[in-house]
């Protein structure tokens, strides 16, 4: 969620399903027309004109569909936003590129709205024994969060509201998105998106779930007790229902802010180590990950700010309703291709691959062997042959560079580079989202700037070995 606001607010949100469906469907309709105008009048352009003229044309329709979606608020809005994540293996470019707009649009609900979901969810009685602030510190598109003191002994929480009717409107708000963009003709349906349509569903009920959201932050709150390197909000059950929910306040500073980026660079590393870590954790020991790699999740508590007299600095984890429990039968075969890429053999990199369903045994020997070495390349930072990282990578002290490597853009030219294009499959709706949590891992610890090797870390969970370069805290 946004930090402290005074932007726009609304008195409410449209959630009657005949509301939203004929606001979706008109806006699809007449989508759909300019569309079908479109490739009319452009059958007769020359093939390079005609392309230009048609990602003009789709940046045109996606930008409409947005500005659409925005004004409904609610599941629509978060329904987009993760379609953005998650939808690059679906859907055009120009969409994604439309529809991260979204992330932007962070309108409030005014408070006398909020005061009445307070009000029948606690009941006067229990609300009563809180000072609410009613100035949202963060709002999103499917509820927003309140500070609050209880009366009793000044306990310090906040209060995530979740705004009335979205979470029975996402179903049917999921059903009218895909529909208007098979409607707005910027989508194929089939197998692999319907696939992945019904995780983003799954994805959607879970985030609405705030009761399930409320045992997931006990859950990593316990599993994260013994290390001092993390903190998680403690849930008051009291105040907490299906609808909201009460933590304690955890102070912090944003990942990429002024006093976190003049740290000192061993205790920006640290934290860096911390986060790698936590990763290697959730993918090696929990089976339980969260997807969710929007930076506002996280805070950073400096040693000796606010009273702090711990001394070394600390993560803040906040908000887990994006947490996916994977099964062994799919964890398996990714983490076996980590393990062959940190050992170097490629055939269990291809074979990890097939697996997973990326790959297939029918392609050309070069194609699987240069999908099997980009898979490889993701893990640079990680790796042993620290002899081919690139100069501008390193430190003087042989210390990776994360932010300086560049990384993920390599990659990507790697791959652009190739021919695996040409073959490559959509991989498992699992594996997308999994992705997506790696590369924020990457992004958090390269805006801090951090400089370090993975090995050690990795070796510790591949093969049980004590990582002597990682600490248990993050010393200031």
């Amino acid at each position: 969620m946004s930090a402290r606001r005074s932007g726009k607010s609304v008195s409410r949100i449209k959630t009657g399903s005949f509301e939203r469906r004929l606001s979706l469907t008109r806006a699809g309709l007449y989508a759909g027309g300019r569309m079908a105008s479109h490739m009319a009048t452009n059958w007769f352009s020359n093939k390079e004109k005609r392309e230009k003229k048609h990602r003009a044309m789709l940046s045109s329709q996606a930008r409409f569909l947005v500005d659409e979606l925005g004004q409904l608020k609610g599941s629509v809005v978060k329904i987009g936003q993760v379609m953005a994540l998650y939808g690059e293996h679906f859907l055009p470019e120009e969409v994604t590129e439309a529809l991260h707009t979204l992330e932007d649009q962070t309108t409030s609900l005014e408070w006398p709205a909020i005061e009445k979901v307070l009000k029948e969810e606690l009941g006067a009685g229990r609300l009563a024994e809180l000072d609410v602030d009613p100035e949202p510190i963060g709002a999103a598109s499917l509820g927003q969060v309140h500070r609050a003191v209880r009366r009793s002994d000044g306990l310090e929480l906040v209060l995530k509201v979740q705004y009335p009717g979205v979470a029975d409107a996402v179903d049917s708000d999921l059903n009218a998105v895909a529909q208007l963009l098979k409607i707005a003709r910027l989508v194929s349906f089939g197998p692999e998106f319907n696939d992945w349509l019904e995780e983003v569903r799954e994805m959607m009920h879970r985030e609405v779930d705030y009761r399930l959201e409320a045992r997931t932050t006990e859950k990593f709150r316990d599993m994260l007790a013994a290390d001092p390197r993390f903190i998680v909000p403690r849930v008051l059950q009291e105040f907490s229902t299906a609808h909201v929910i009460a933590s304690t306040y955890e102070h912090g500073h944003a990942v990429s802010s002024g006093p976190v980026r003049e740290l000192p660079l061993a205790r920006r590393t640290a934290l860096g180590e911390a986060a790698l870590e936590l990763f290697f954790r959730e993918l090696f020991v929990w089976g339980e990950i969260q997807t969710d790699p929007n930076f506002g999740n996280y805070r950073i508590r400096i040693a000796g700010e606010e009273g702090e007299d711990r001394g070394y600095d600390r993560i803040v984890l906040l908000d887990f309703g994006a947490v996916q429990s994977y099964s062994d039968e799919f964890l398996d075969p990714v983490r076996q291709m980590i393990q062959a890429s940190y050992e170097n053999d490629l055939d269990a990199v291809i074979e990890g691959g097939v697996k997973l369903r990326f790959m297939s045994r029918d392609w050309p020997r070069d194609v699987l062997e240069t999908f099997g070495a980009v898979c490889m390349s993701v893990l640079e930072p990680l790796s042993r042959n620290q002899d081919q990282w690139p100069d501008y990578a390193v430190n003087v002290h042989g210390q990776y560079r994360w932010k300086q490597s560049d990384l993920p853009s390599r990659v990507a030219r790697q791959a652009a580079r190739s021919a695996i294009s040409r073959y490559f499959r959509v991989p498992p709706k699992e594996f997308v989202f999994l992705n997506r949590k790696l590369i924020g891992v990457y992004t958090f610890i390269a805006v801090l700037h951090s400089e370090f090797n993975g090995e050690p870390l990795l070796r510790k969970y591949l093969y049980g070995e004590d990582a002597s370069a990682t600490s248990q805290s993050t010393k200031a």
